[in-house]
């Protein structure tokens, strides 16, 4: 199975640096795992996108895109639930 590259967009990466220790070591963990496997059993498709996806770390929401073509996952959106879903 083919690996995929995993890209941070700038505003994902600072959202990420505010949250407490803990929780980054496990978005971080759950990032690097969707190199192997993008859609997760655990993931959600976000309705009217077609390669918008996001999955669940305990209270926290990591929204991404996969791009299947060029074997790229570009990392959205790390937030709270509950802003998760907020422009």
């Amino acid at each position: 199975m083919t690996s995929y590259q995993i890209e941070w967009k700038n505003s994902a990466r600072k959202e990420l640096k505010k949250l407490p220790p803990d929780i980054i070591r496990k978005i971080i963990y759950a990032v690097e795992s969707l190199a192997e496997n993008p859609q997760p059993p655990n993931c959600r498709k976000l309705v009217g996108s077609e390669q918008t996806w996001r999955i669940r770390v305990g209270d926290y929401r990591i929204i991404y895109n996969i791009f299947s073509s060029i074997l790229i996952i570009e990392i959205v959106r790390v937030a709270h639930r509950k802003d998760a879903y907020r422009d």
